[in-house]
């Protein structure tokens, strides 16, 4: 069948007008042919015979009447071993082959394959011939660093069974190689090689059964696990002003977190703040192997210098191969840094296209476009009985730190767990910026919830002492109130606030955060034999340097146990007894 072609007839910014001779589809690929070289172009909306196209790339030399080539294909992205320590543009390219061609400074139309073509995988076959097998169903495994990289029945093949008529012997293999083939009921064959391509705005479902997200997904940070606990599968966000910590936090996270595959969208953020996640992240030590994190990590790199269209290519090719990774039983975390960038090329995209306008200019459709993104995380239960998960972590950059702006109020309707970052806390080189009394979440912690729940109403009150003190002074403030005030102090800065470039403190084990937790605890519980203020800040001053220096001491050491009892006499020397409200969680009851 011949491919539709067309004309440009307008031309405004990154959207260009196109008359159309043919058939064409809402976001197939067209390239738009200036002199020598073929501009990427996605449809984004059609009106009978015109179409508007966004162009992934500059649009400068463009002219009325140029040629546009349809492909009759959906923007898509290329999956199969090989994927793992790359990083890509929006569009898949691998950006350190691009420099290798282009330079330094790179090139537009042009576009590399995803995946190299001339490696030779190790291919173990999984099924035998007369096998069935349905859509994402395992015919063999490659390995790919410490995975088993499963080769799968292509996703976009019509549902059904299929019969394995022949299947490859173990041996190498490159990823364009026929593997296997397999044949449907009315007897047509279909090759099976190790790499295949699916529509990037097309979400994958070929699993047996969605799950409600119920096991944390563990940080190793203890102010989110404990109070702010994150659900394999689940979505959160970390809104925050610029410079509070946002990529910050995201690298801690995406070393320490007990999750399989790392995948960071850098959709839009400035060039500086990505070089330097590509210059260190082949630099972290990855705890799970003590070899580098790029391993497991893919990233898509979209600065805010390059076209606004591809920032929305990026976020969408960072999920499509989180949920190929899904696929293989594995957990995956995506970290989008900063959807923010995102919104504000759709917002671009919408004034070009002259659409009706909401809140701040954004699109009207914001709201649903944000939704659609993060319910593509989830857990799922796979045909062969395994789970894999894909959580989502997005970054939001509110300007001024506003939290009531459309693109944060949007998020914080989808997301599961909200962890506001405070300018106020990262002044006072509060680590991490969490507001642990503005943020919030709804999935299950490590950690009993009447317990949190009590020490959170000691944060607030708290606060409110703070906040009174501010206005009348410490001299106005009674002795009860004070000590209140003492025990929140002591818990923001013994647990909330950990070194990320302590080795100890860095990464806190669940068990650990558990009996640091219980010990922090009985002291926020208990009522203490204190005459007065002074009394009060020279006490909870001596604990608190205890407690610090037992977050620097290993795990079930002999310094540890030291610690812990210097922590446990201290305890005891003015204690009095236990709020009558938690006793029975003091004594385990």
């Amino acid at each position: 069948m011949d491919k539709s072609t067309g004309k440009v007839i307008g031309i405004t910014g990154n959207m260009v007008t196109v008359e159309i001779d043919g058939n064409i589809a809402m976001n197939e690929v067209g390239f738009i042919i200036v002199g020598d070289k073929k501009l990427k172009s996605e449809i984004i909306r059609i009106n009978g015979s015109i179409a508007e196209m966004q162009v992934f790339e500059m649009t400068g030399g463009i002219s009325v009447g140029d040629t546009v080539e349809f492909t009759s294909e959906l923007l898509s992205v290329a999956l199969g071993p090989g994927l793992l320590g790359q990083v890509y543009d929006g569009l898949q390219n691998p950006l350190p082959e691009l420099a290798e061609q282009c330079g330094y400074f790179l090139q537009r139309g042009v576009y590399l394959d995803a995946l190299d073509d001339t490696r030779k995988w190790e291919f173990t076959p999984a099924v035998k011939k007369g096998d069935t097998l349905q859509p994402s169903s395992t015919v063999g495994t490659v390995p790919e660093g410490i995975f088993e990289h499963r080769i799968m029945v292509p996703f976009s093949l019509p549902k059904g069974t299929y019969t394995v008529e022949s299947v490859a012997k173990k041996g190498e293999y490159t990823i364009n190689e026929t593997v296997a083939v397999i044949k449907n009921a009315k007897g047509k064959t279909f090759d099976i090689t190790m790499t295949f391509e699916w529509p990037v705005k097309r979400p994958i479902t070929n699993y047996a059964e969605r799950l409600k997200p119920d096991e944390p997904m563990i940080t190793k940070v203890r102010l989110i696990d404990t109070l702010l606990p994150v659900s394999r599968g689940g979505t959160y966000c970390i809104p925050g002003p610029f410079g509070a910590g946002k990529t910050v936090l995201q690298q801690i996270t995406s070393r320490h977190a007990e999750i399989d595959i790392v995948i960071i969208a850098a959709c839009g953020e400035r060039a500086g703040e990505v070089v330097e996640t590509l210059i260190e992240f082949p630099e972290l030590t990855d705890p799970r192997t003590g070899r580098s994190l790029m391993e497991r990590t893919i990233i898509i790199c979209n600065t805010s210098s390059m076209p606004v269209a591809a920032r929305e290519a990026s976020v969408y090719t960072a999920v499509s191969l989180a949920e190929y990774y899904r696929q293989m039983g594995l957990h995956v975390l995506l970290l989008a840094d900063s959807t923010s960038r995102w919104a504000q090329a759709m917002r671009e995209m919408s004034g070009r296209l002259e659409e009706i306008p909401g809140e701040e200019a954004f699109p009207a459709y914001l709201e649903s476009v944000i939704a659609s993104f993060y319910e593509r995380a989830g857990l799922v239960r796979l045909h062969d009985g395994k789970l894999g998960s894909v959580t989502i972590g997005g970054t939001v950059s509110p300007a001024g730190g506003n939290f009531e702006e459309p693109v944060t109020q949007a998020t914080l309707k989808v997301v599961g767990a909200f962890h506001g970052l405070s300018r106020e806390r990262s002044d006072a080189r509060k680590y991490p910026a969490i507001d642990p009394l503005d943020s919030w979440s709804k999935y299950e912690g490590i950690i009993n919830k009447q317990m949190v729940s009590y020490v959170t109403g000691i944060l607030y009150r708290g606060d409110e002492v703070n906040q009174m003190m501010k206005v009348v002074g410490e001299e106005g403030t009674s002795t009860e109130d004070y000590i209140t005030y003492q025990k929140g102090e002591l818990v923001d800065a013994v647990y909330l606030q950990q070194n990320s470039f302590d080795p100890v403190d860095a990464a806190v084990p669940i068990e650990r955060q558990r009996y640091v937790f219980d010990k922090l605890f009985r002291v926020t519980a208990g009522t203490f034999e204190i005459k007065d203020k002074e009394e009060a800040r020279h006490y909870f001053n001596q604990l608190r340097q205890l407690f610090v220096d037992w977050n620097g001491v290993e795990w079930d050491s002999d310094d540890f146990s030291k610690i812990e009892k210097q922590i446990d006499e201290k305890f005891n020397e003015k204690w009095k007894s236990y709020d009558h409200h938690v006793k029975s969680l003091v004594s385990g009851e």
